[in-house]
């Protein structure tokens, strides 16, 4: 059977380049037949990858059978997966995130969790020798990878070996970086086809802080305006989306790339506890601004109070 290789739902750039990188490998290293998925349509930055390296949107599953053969990336928490996750056949798991629990395998598997920024990192190092038989498009789609999980190298998230990695990609492919990154950073930034509540989904995921459960969003973009300019209708939209998804509280990021600091929308009491209990902020209105916070895996979630 063919495996199948996926991230989280709702699929930011890693979680899509990700798997078409591993299915490569998979398919031309090892002999195993493979094929990447998601488990939701791609952000506006990761259509730009697909479309600029060549690629064909992978399929949109749903969910997953039992006893597929799987591979899972960028991810190990089931609230990310599809709801059968644990009667697939679960083959492997390469990422970067927290160890969460609830996955059940088969059988023993191997397991890289590694602290990078970016999981396509983690992929290349797995690679070893076989790395340099990639062809351009699947190193485009990893240097897309890279760059968009470290915000070219602003994240705090980034290391070293991340940013030696995405240079060594960018002159094997000629490219300059900080005029690639700014195409990518548009395309990420081009949000107006999107409702407010697919806006809310787009980077989005589930935590509970003291038996309080929030879905987390983070909008990276260097035009904040843009969402901002719509704060009024975002936040008469979490309630929506906070009955639609079984969540308590919608925490929504607008993240500044180019400034290097997120506004937290804080459309009631609840949040503004959290904003100033988790960043030491003072609230006076509607907005917030966190200077130097750009990363909700480092900066975000570890941090939020009630």
């Amino acid at each position: 059977m063919t495996i199948q290789v996926f991230g989280h739902k709702s699929p930011d750039t890693d979680s899509t380049g990700s798997p078409i990188l591993w299915s490569w490998y998979l398919n031309e290293v090892q002999g195993e037949a493979a094929t990447p998925v998601l488990l939701g349509e791609p952000n506006t930055e990761a259509a730009f990858m697909l479309t600029r390296w060549g690629f064909e949107k992978p399929a949109i599953i749903a969910d997953v059978a039992a006893d597929a053969p799987v591979v899972i990336v960028d991810t190990n928490n089931p609230a990310e997966l599809p709801a059968s996750i644990n009667s697939a056949d679960i083959r492997a798991i390469i990422d970067h995130h927290k160890l969460v629990g609830g996955l059940e395998t088969k059988g023993p598997i191997d397991i890289t969790v590694r602290p990078l920024a970016c999981t396509a990192t983690i992929m290349i190092d797995l690679m070893g020798e076989a790395a340099a038989q990639m062809p351009d498009n699947i190193k485009g789609a990893a240097l897309t990878c890279i760059l968009s999980d470290t915000l070219e190298f602003r994240s705090p998230t980034t290391t070293p070996h991340d940013r030696a990695v995405a240079e060594k990609l960018a002159a094997e492919l000629g490219l300059d970086i900080p005029a690639y990154a700014a195409e990518m950073f548009a395309a990420k930034s081009d949000v107006s086809a999107f409702s407010d509540a697919e806006l809310i989904r787009m980077d989005s995921k589930e935590y509970e802080v003291e038996g309080t459960s929030f879905r987390v969003s983070v909008l990276e973009t260097t035009a904040p305006e843009i969402p901002l300019g719509r704060k009024d209708s975002l936040m008469e939209t979490f309630k929506a989306v906070q009955a639609e998804d079984g969540v308590d509280q919608v925490l929504l990021f607008v993240v500044d790339i180019l400034k290097e600091e997120a506004t937290l929308l804080v459309p009631n009491d609840l949040v503004k506890t959290v904003a100033e209990k988790s960043f030491g902020a003072t609230v006076t209105g509607d907005l917030v601004v966190l200077p130097g916070i750009m990363s909700r895996k480092k900066q975000i979630i570890p941090n939020l109070k009630l």
